[in-house]
């Protein structure tokens, strides 16, 4: 993959992650099931989903969205991490793919 679809891939993911941030509450982050520490989470994905981090990006009030996937079952899990070091799930699914979409040439409709 060139750098130039790899930063977009990132760049894509960042704004759709920091839309959904902006959408959280704090009461949605607080929610004890959804959030842990930071270590834990990350442990809890890797052994029990086999997910990796697969792009991050850095949301509203310094927060670190990350999205982490497993390329052999399609799990994904979207986690944003705050400031205090609490990690929350925002999102999670199946059926996993990483894309690479070049932005459409000036004047094209498309």
């Amino acid at each position: 993959m060139k750098r130039k679809d790899k930063f977009l891939h990132l760049a894509a993911l960042t704004a759709a992650a920091a839309a959904l941030i902006a959408t959280t509450t704090d009461a949605m982050a607080q929610n004890a099931r959804n959030c842990g520490q930071r270590d834990a989470v990350l442990s809890r994905l890797a052994e029990g989903y086999g997910e990796s981090r697969q792009s991050m990006g850095l949301g509203a009030n310094n927060a670190v969205m990350e999205v982490f996937a497993s390329s052999e079952t399609g799990s994904w899990t979207i986690t944003v991490t705050m400031p205090n070091g609490l990690t929350c799930l925002v999102a999670s699914g199946q059926s996993f793919e990483e894309l690479v979409e070049a932005l459409p040439e000036n004047g094209d409709d498309a």
